[in-house]
């Protein structure tokens, strides 16, 4: 019987995942702050991408010797040069994630997705939210979940709860302030979380 090798992924593979998040945030900060202007501060574009840029560059500087090291340089960055709730947020996810992952110089997908269902835990209680209170914990408890299954289907399962928060009364962040007239609007953390997840999958894929 032939034993079935499983993919390993190591630090360059997760620095490429960040550099195309930053890319994809680069992108895609006109829509993040158009978002953000209907149900926040009109800034979650722009912050995110100075917090991802930062992130990109000093990775190609020095890029670090593990997985997860790259995971807690990026999310330290994000926390010290992204304004607004997202930095933490972000940041918190992607350390917590890399220290879930430790020294471990190859990841499989499966210890990829432990670590980032950690870290989408350590978001939920720093922000005391749960899915369903229209924030990107409703792309990312689905998606760390999908990736046990495939990078694809945790993909399809960000971009699905990102979508899924337009009908949803915001009950957590600045969103929240505007009760009713948040209903009807797309959250844009949970549409930069989708983000996160097309990149992993896109860098997977190449």
């Amino acid at each position: 019987m032939t034993k079935t090798t499983e993919t390993t992924y190591g630090a360059a593979f997760t620095v490429r995942w960040m550099e195309t998040v930053a890319a994809a945030v680069e992108r895609e900060a006109g829509r993040l702050t158009e978002l953000d202007s209907a149900i926040g501060d009109a800034d979650h574009g722009a912050n995110l991408r100075r917090g991802f840029a930062a992130v990109a560059e000093a990775l190609a500087k020095e890029p670090p010797a593990t997985p997860g090291a790259v995971l807690v340089t990026a999310g330290r960055l994000l926390i010290s040069t992204v304004g607004g709730a997202s930095g933490p947020l972000y940041g918190t996810l992607l350390r917590r994630a890399g220290k879930a992952l430790g020294e471990a110089g190859e990841v499989s997908r499966a210890e990829l997705a432990d670590a980032l269902a950690a870290g989408v835990a350590e978001v939920g209680r720093l922000g005391g939210a749960v899915p369903g209170d229209k924030t990107m914990l409703d792309a990312l408890t689905p998606a760390a979940d999908a990736l046990r299954e495939s990078f694809a289907a945790a993909r399809a399962a960000a971009e699905a709860g990102a979508l899924a928060t337009v009908p949803l009364r915001a009950r957590k962040g600045r969103a929240s302030y505007l009760g009713e007239r948040s209903v009807g609007h797309q959250d844009p953390g949970a549409t930069s979380s989708a983000l996160l997840f097309a990149a992993l999958e896109e860098v997977a894929a190449g």
